[in-house]
């Protein structure tokens, strides 16, 4: 096949070289494209003569992370064995222990045929159509074929890349430029800067049975690509569903004055938990806010009530100590002027300067009943 190959494109070139003149010609874009498709028919003939060659393997069905191998077990059934293709009833196996070692040989040397072939693909359509045939169309495709490899990574961004399904060795890339070969590389661009994340209102049970509504703010970023891409199907929004469900949890343990006053513990709590949690998924969680907590309508009147009696019970209270004390300060004020006659004297004294300084129509002017005494003695002898 080989040499049936060499000969065919050897005649293509005499044929080419010179035309029935005896000047030297150049290819036209049509005969230029129908030589790429004639080269390519030929390289994956051979690719799959080879692959035909190889030892046969028993495949088993949704046993490896290699799509390829997987079609193959599906599509392919030249890779069973002869007992296997004539028996209608044969089911593949469905242990691990049941595949041989030549499995995952198979897997990887198509894998590298198929690299082959994309290399061989972009060698014929990059150079030729470059350098070939100044041609607009064929610079459309250059360029077109330039987008389609070279993707722009930016500063915030790196990207995971699959090579037929498997992680390419080197972790994720970027930021930059980087090269991604058609059809046989995946690759998946992770954001690295912190996602705020407002949790919906939780209706929440108290540990004390009391209805309240809760808002929180999450902040976390991606701190692993790699493990966000492997190890979770949606890295984001396992947060935010992990998110809720730690809220809902703290906060049931508390009861509603341990929510009202302990705020920055709760915060602390529900960070904490979602740390541990999402560090699996390569995400770490920077932040945790707890926003409003809001109190039934019921409750609210009825807590304003019961503060309301409260505060008037305090001044009450405070009332009653106020006349307490001025009834003692009374009682010591008399105690002192009756122990003093002169002292009574100058309270009367003050009395008299007080009235003084009114400017009232009528004054009463007290007198003392002792100035009296001497006339009431005399009237009566």
């Amino acid at each position: 096949m080989c040499r049936r190959f060499v000969a065919k494109w050897r005649k293509g070139r005499r044929k080419a070289k010179v035309d029935k003149f005896g000047q030297r010609r150049h290819p036209s874009p049509d005969a230029l494209l129908g030589i790429r498709r004639h080269y390519l028919l030929t390289f994956v003939k051979m690719a799959l003569f080879v692959s035909c060659k190889m030892p046969k393997v028993h495949f088993q069905k949704d046993s490896s992370n290699s799509p390829v191998v997987r079609f193959l077990a599906n599509f392919w059934p030249m890779a069973a064995s002869k007992e296997q293709r004539g028996d209608p009833q044969w089911v593949a196996p469905n242990t691990q222990q049941d595949v041989p070692q030549d499995y995952e040989n198979l897997g990887t040397i198509f894998g590298y045929a198929l690299l082959v072939l994309s290399w061989f693909l972009i060698i014929i359509t990059f150079p030729f159509s470059m350098f070939v045939s100044f041609e607009l169309l064929s610079l459309a495709k250059c360029l077109c074929f330039m987008c389609v490899c070279l993707k722009v990574i930016k500063e915030y961004e790196r990207v995971v890349i699959f090579r037929i399904g498997r992680l390419i060795f080197g972790g994720a890339r970027g930021p930059g430029m980087i090269f991604v070969i058609p059809c046989i590389d995946t690759y998946r661009k992770i954001d690295l800067r912190v996602v705020s994340y407002a949790v919906p209102p939780q209706e929440i049970l108290s540990k004390d049975s009391v209805t309240v509504s809760v808002d929180a703010v999450v902040y976390f970023r991606t701190s692993d690509p790699i493990a966000s891409v492997n190890n979770v199907d949606d890295a984001i929004y396992s947060t935010k569903l992990l998110a809720q469900t730690t809220l809902r949890n703290a906060l049931g343990m508390k009861t509603l004055t341990e929510m009202l006053t302990e705020r920055e513990a709760i915060a602390q709590l529900c960070e904490t938990i979602l740390d541990e949690g999402t560090e699996h998924w390569g995400v770490k969680v920077e932040r945790v806010e707890v926003k409003d907590i809001r109190l039934p309508q019921q409750l609210t009147r009825a807590m304003a009530a019961e503060a309301e009696a409260a505060r008037e019970a305090r001044a009450k209270v405070v009332a009653a100590e106020g006349e307490q004390k001025a009834s003692r300060a009374l009682k010591e004020a008399a105690d002192v002027i009756q122990a003093n006659p002169v002292a009574l004297q100058l309270r009367h004294l003050q009395a008299l300067s007080s009235i003084a300084a009114e400017h009232n129509s009528t004054i009463v002017f007290p007198v003392p009943v002792e100035m009296f005494g001497a006339f009431m003695n005399k009237k009566e002898e």
